[in-house]
Parts: C-alpha cells; sequence; structure tokens
C-alpha cells in the first residue's frame, strides 16, 4: 500500500498517538503493546455463554423490527439493506440488561487500560450480515463517520456468533492509527479511506470474544458466503470530555444526544459499582 498517497483529514493536524503503559487491570502487556504497535488485539473467551445468550435474545427481536422497518421503506436505507446488512443503534436505551452489559466489568477495565480514568459509552449499535450476500462493507475508521476530538476512542466488536473469515469477519490494517484520521470518501456502502490494501489482516473470533481496535485503526467486514447471519454488537467509548465537532455539514453534539452516553468510570471507578 502507498501510505505516502493516503492523506489526513484536514481537523487531524498534529496527532500524536500516546502508547500506554500499565498497570492494567485487563490487558495483558503484550496486548497493550500490540494495541499500541498494531491498532488492535483480540481478547478471548471474556463473555460468559449465558450472558452473550441473553445478548442475543435481546437484539435479535430488534434487529427483526429494524429490518422491517428498512423493507418497509423500499429494502434500502443509506447504507443498510434489508437483505445484506442491517444496523440498530442506542440499544442501551431500549434494554436495561444491554445497558448494564455495556458497564460491565470487561468493558470497565478495557476502558481503564486503553482510554482513561473518565470515560462514558460513545456508541453502540448491532450489525447483522445477511446470508449468502456479496456486500462487504469499506475499509474505514470509526473516527471518518463523524470527526471526534479526541481523536482516538476505544471500539469493542463482540461476535454474538463465531465471525469467521467466510461469514465477515472484521479485517484491520496495522499500524495505521498513529497517523490520525485519514480523509474519507462517500461510497454507496459507506465512507471509505483505503482501496484495496495489500497488507490487511483477518481477524476471526469466537462468539463471546472481543476484537478490541482503535478509532483511528483501518477496518472493513468481508461478504457473508454462509447460508447463517453473521451477528455483531459494537460498542464505543470515549474519554468523558469528548466532542463530535461541526465540521460544516451540521453534524454536532446537543446536550439531549450527550446525556443519554452512558458514564463507565469517574475518576477510574466503575459506574455500575456505584
Amino acid at each position: 500500500m502507498n501510505v505516502g498517497a493516503l492523506r489526513n483529514h484536514p481537523l487531524s493536524v498534529g496527532f500524536e498517538w500516546q502508547d500506554h503503559r500499565g498497570p492494567f487491570r485487563r490487558v495483558t502487556d503484550d496486548q497493550a503493546r500490540q494495541y499500541d504497535e498494531l491498532g488492535y488485539f483480540l481478547l478471548e473467551d471474556v463473555i460468559p455463554p449465558d450472558v452473550l445468550e441473553q445478548v442475543r435474545a435481546v437484539i435479535d427481536p430488534i434487529e427483526v423490527k429494524a429490518e422491517a422497518a428498512i423493507r418497509r421503506a423500499g429494502g434500502k436505507v443509506s447504507i443498510a439493506d434489508a437483505d445484506a446488512i442491517v444496523f440498530s443503534a442506542q440499544l442501551v436505551l431500549r434494554d436495561a440488561f444491554l445497558a448494564e452489559f455495556a458497564l460491565s466489568t470487561v468493558f470497565a477495565d478495557l476502558c481503564h487500560d486503553l482510554v482513561g480514568p473518565d470515560v462514558r459509552l460513545w456508541w453502540d449499535q448491532c450489525v447483522y450480515k445477511k446470508p449468502e450476500s456479496p456486500k462487504e462493507f469499506p475499509w474505514h475508521q470509526d473516527n471518518g463517520y463523524g470527526f471526534v476530538l479526541p481523536e482516538t476512542y476505544l471500539t469493542c466488536w463482540v461476535p454474538l456468533v463465531d465471525a469467521t473469515v467466510d461469514n465477515g469477519c472484521p479485517w484491520v490494517l496495522p499500524g495505521m492509527h498513529r497517523r490520525g484520521t485519514l480523509e474519507h470518501h462517500w461510497t454507496d456502502t459507506g465512507f471509505q479511506c483505503v482501496d484495496n490494501p495489500d497488507d490487511a489482516v483477518a481477524v476471526p473470533a469466537r462468539a463471546g470474544s472481543v476484537v478490541v481496535f482503535s478509532s483511528l485503526t483501518p477496518h472493513r467486514t468481508g461478504p457473508n458466503l454462509t447460508t447463517s447471519v453473521r451477528k455483531a454488537y459494537i460498542l464505543q467509548y470515549a474519554p468523558a470530555h469528548a466532542q463530535l465537532v461541526d465540521t460544516g455539514d451540521g453534524a454536532s453534539v446537543s446536550d439531549t444526544e450527550a446525556a443519554w452516553r452512558l458514564p463507565v468510570l469517574v475518576g477510574g471507578l466503575p459506574c455500575a459499582a456505584r
């Protein structure tokens, strides 16, 4: 990949990645080093099967309603496609168990280790990729979908079923996160920052694991070539002072929108335990 051909977002000026130092609550020194150097790591088998089953049981009917709404709207809404990929966001507002899950110890620990002492939930959404769909989700950074300051926050990609290369697991571009936010362009399947890189790495993950990566790590998911739905729940966490920058297109964080973002850590202490 010709890194020199890539351009940074106009607002990404003077960005410097800050490496992480322990003591850590959850991640190992090697995982922290991989996160700093490559922008991702896989945290395996940390969600108990009974908890995962309940998460699926809550989200599945929400996704069914979301798909039905997309079909009523003609089958496609923005980048959602009833026959290919369905999104549904802000699920913590719809179910108390999902709010509890978003604040649970594994995510609070990751926030402590990789974000800071004062953290809130920034975004959550389910993404269900339909079977035998050739559609791929393009290479993007999460910070390309709305420029957030500080630029780096945490994405936890939770497979609700085993995520494989065949059904659309995440792929990442190691090391690119250290450049800051890249310039993105719009496509009919979403924002894109990189075209056909040759050094991408697949990150298959068992259900109950968490693919952990930075908001600045370019990533994509491949097509689902199997006969089953690939189900994922994505949770994103940002410093408590994070703000969405108004880039001139009307995108900004209102007080109402900010209010639903659940506090996860205050002064390093988990809010769920209070």
